[in-house]
């Protein structure tokens, strides 16, 4: 088993972390799965949303398997260990599709990394947030300073990650990393991503693009992208392959 389930639930499609004897901390199985199910899920068009879950535990994910990386030379530590979760993380926060988290508890280092790549996160009254690397001699490797830092500010990312304080879904609310606290956050997460089933999958699409260029997630590409589908949405684009394929001079109208 690699740890992490895909399940298909019609257009909402759920990917549940499932390694609970090490409180659903990542390993490098869990890793390449979730690499797979992204691609899968990117090339499935009938989806409309994900929601991000875990099998009941003490924490939603704890963070990163220490068994998995510890015996790690630095240099295979920092090519492949930290550089294989940035690439997936990223995988996972660029996805069409909006995707929502819910955290039933406690989310430290790579899973608060991992909450923090989907586009809305549920949180349980009682679940926290922390990045303890320090504690073990690391820094936080799959985005904590980075894409975190966008999303709650310096002041907060320091506070973890400096000082190893918690965070408590209060403030996380209030922070804005929350969008809602909820006793049962994954019905709450579901519900969010029911509510897609009514709206166009394009313009939520072509909303999350324009979002991230903004925000600087990806933004070369998601210019490329917006661009890229408005030019393949006119008739110069048509005529310009038939005139490709018919080796002719291409007449363009400007439609």
């Amino acid at each position: 088993m690699s740890g992490l389930d895909l399940i298909r639930h019609g257009a909402v499609v759920e990917l549940r972390l499932d390694n609970p004897a090490k409180l659903n901390a990542f390993t490098p199985e869990m890793l390449a799965a979730l690499e797979a199910h992204c691609a899968e899920i990117e090339a499935d068009p009938a989806l409309r949303a994900l929601v991000l879950t875990a099998a009941p535990a003490k924490a939603f994910c704890a963070g990163a398997d220490i068994a998995a990386w510890s015996a790690l030379a630095p240099a295979d530590f920092a090519r492949h260990w930290v550089r294989a979760g940035h690439r997936v993380f990223d995988r996972l926060a660029r996805l069409s599709l909006p995707s929502v988290a819910a955290l039933g508890a406690h989310a430290f280092g790579g899973g608060l990394e991992l909450a923090a790549a989907c586009d809305a996160r549920v949180m349980a009254p009682v679940a926290t947030l922390a990045l303890p690397e320090a504690g073990v001699g690391i820094v936080p490797g799959w985005s904590g300073t980075q894409r975190l830092l966008r999303l709650i500010g310096e002041p907060a990312v320091k506070e973890m990650a400096l000082f190893g304080r918690r965070i408590s879904a209060e403030r996380a609310l209030a922070l804005g990393f929350a969008c809602e606290l909820a006793e049962a956050p994954e019905a709450a997460a579901f519900a969010m991503a029911e509510r897609l089933t009514g709206t166009s999958p394009r313009a939520v699409e072509v909303a999350k693009y324009m979002i991230h260029a903004a925000a600087g997630e990806d933004r070369a590409a998601m210019i490329e992208a917006l661009g890229g589908g408005m030019a393949g949405a006119t008739g110069d684009r048509d005529e310009g392959v038939a005139a490709f394929a018919e080796k002719r001079k291409p007449n363009f109208t400007g439609t």
